[in-house]
């Protein structure tokens, strides 16, 4: 790369910083809040009660999410790489509250990942590409705003593109001690990876590849190869392996694959006309790329020179999106998998019509037309992404009342229907609905019930003999 990439990539990464600094200090209470303080909440936990990397905790002790009851508060999930360094930062530079310390680890990685995006676009098909695929990912709503929440993903798949990376850079090499740097560097950083989120080992197969490119058949004959994939997944199996002796703490996670959850239940949606539907054109068409920009992304995938490297990272991310099909279409930010993929095959697109459009329509006509195509698309996205960002007041405000009027050691129950925010905000352990009768959740040491529910709450009050201690227009708390 040139200076001028060096000065170009500059300038898109402060943009893209800029971008993602919006309303990053809002209560963590906006869209997919339930699974982001599920992981705050560890963070949070390493820094007031025990840094145990072996044995993260969060604020729901009841048996919800695994279908065990969970005393402790265990969260086997991802092992908690990103949540101890958020909680590092937080604990020895407490100049921001720890939820955006958080948010700005996940900002911080998605600037390593378009940087990387740029390098690749650079050198593989050009200088145009690489300032579209980089911009894209810079500041598209949807992009911007899962680059800076309290999640895992980003940080994820930044490790992985960075393992890429490495290995794109051991491809090229014929050096020794360099070969070897980059070798260990992207075992490393792909072991990290898959670590904290393990859907990230999808993007082993751009790795495969370039060793393939290097070595050709050759690498199955050799240890290096079984080598670096004992690095890269190693650690992942022995994690998996550990975390199967606490069943109580590991959430369900089978119906990621081919179920959803609606109001009639859990419903069956694999390879389902309503999976294409929601996934390509109600996520992908409308909300991620909004709409117009779908033209360029088809462009690059049907009609640019075959750049097999950048399609085995499309083939990795489609992979990906046909395996947890339940979970794509559940949650939005099962889609952060997808999104490096999306970013550089519209950049493929619009690299196609300046470079052969000007055979049939005059250069400034392209221009002006992929301007207004990119112009619409930011507008329509961000007319879905907007709101992502709002947060109900009320629940904050709940959430202080209850501190005021509970101690830290009190269990809470919130009649959330499963969502863990109320909880997190209020700073106490509990569980998120009550899964069982009230008096029999006293009996295991819950101590107040929350309840938004009026109905609910006049119920309980006719009868039991549970006490309120508060009650508004808003909600009631009881006391068990």
């Amino acid at each position: 790369m040139k200076i001028k990439d060096f000065i170009t990539i500059f300038i898109i990464l402060m943009i893209a910083l800029f971008l993602r600094l919006y309303k990053i200090d809002i209560p963590l209470a906006d869209i997919h809040s339930w699974r982001q303080v599920d992981t705050a909440a560890v963070s949070r936990n390493f820094v007031n009660k025990e840094f145990n990397l072996l044995k993260p905790i969060f604020d729901d002790v009841s048996s919800i999410q695994s279908g065990i009851e969970n005393p402790k508060g265990l969260r086997f999930v991802e092992f908690p790489i990103y949540n101890a360094i958020v909680a590092l930062i937080y604990k020895y530079v407490p100049l921001l509250p720890l939820e955006v310390f958080g948010r700005l680890v996940t900002v911080f990685f998605s600037l390593i990942l378009i940087f990387v995006i740029y390098y690749f676009l650079r050198i593989e098909v050009g200088y145009i590409a690489a300032i579209v695929g980089s911009l894209v990912y810079s500041i598209f709503p949807f992009f911007v705003f899962f680059s800076r929440v309290f999640l895992p993903d980003t940080t994820a798949i930044s490790m992985a593109f960075l393992a890429i990376f490495f290995t794109y850079l051991y491809s090229k090499t014929n050096k020794k001690n360099a070969s070897i740097f980059y070798y260990l560097a992207s075992s490393i950083l792909f072991s990290l990876g898959t670590l904290i989120k393990p859907t990230v080992g999808f993007f082993l197969l751009p790795i495969v590849y370039l060793f393939y490119k290097k070595h050709g058949f050759s690498i199955f004959k050799n240890a290096f190869f079984y080598i670096y994939l004992l690095i890269a997944l190693l650690p992942l199996a022995a994690w998996r392996s550990y975390i199967s002796n606490f069943p109580e703490g590991v959430p369900a996670y089978d119906w990621l694959i081919d179920r959803v959850n609606t109001p009639e239940g859990r419903v069956n949606i694999f390879f389902r006309p309503a999976f294409f539907r929601w996934i390509f054109f109600e996520r992908i068409n409308n909300i991620i790329l909004g709409g117009y920009l779908t033209f360029f992304f088809l462009l690059g995938i049907f009609f640019r020179q075959k750049k097999w490297f950048l399609y085995t990272i499309l083939a990795s991310s489609i992979l990906y999106l046909f395996t947890f099909q339940g979970g794509n279409i559940q949650h939005e930010y099962y889609q952060i998998m997808i999104l490096p993929a999306l970013a550089i095959f519209t950049a493929l697109g619009v690299q196609y019509i300046i470079r052969y459009g000007k055979q049939l329509i005059p250069p400034l006509f392209s221009l002006i037309f992929t301007l207004l195509i990119f112009a619409f698309s930011f507008l329509v996205s961000y007319y879905h992404v907007k709101n992502y960002y709002n947060y109900s007041a009320d629940l904050v405000n709940i959430s202080k009342i209850i501190k005021d009027l509970t101690t830290k050691e009190d269990l809470v129950i919130t009649d959330t229907i499963g969502d863990t925010t109320l909880l997190y905000l209020s700073e106490r352990r509990g569980s998120p609905a009550p899964y069982n009768d009230l008096h029999i959740m006293k009996s295991k040491g819950y101590a107040y019930f929350v309840t938004m529910n009026k109905t609910v709450a006049d119920q309980i009050d006719l009868e039991t003999e549970f006490k309120i201690v508060f009650q508004n227009e808003k909600f009631t708390l009881f006391k068990l």
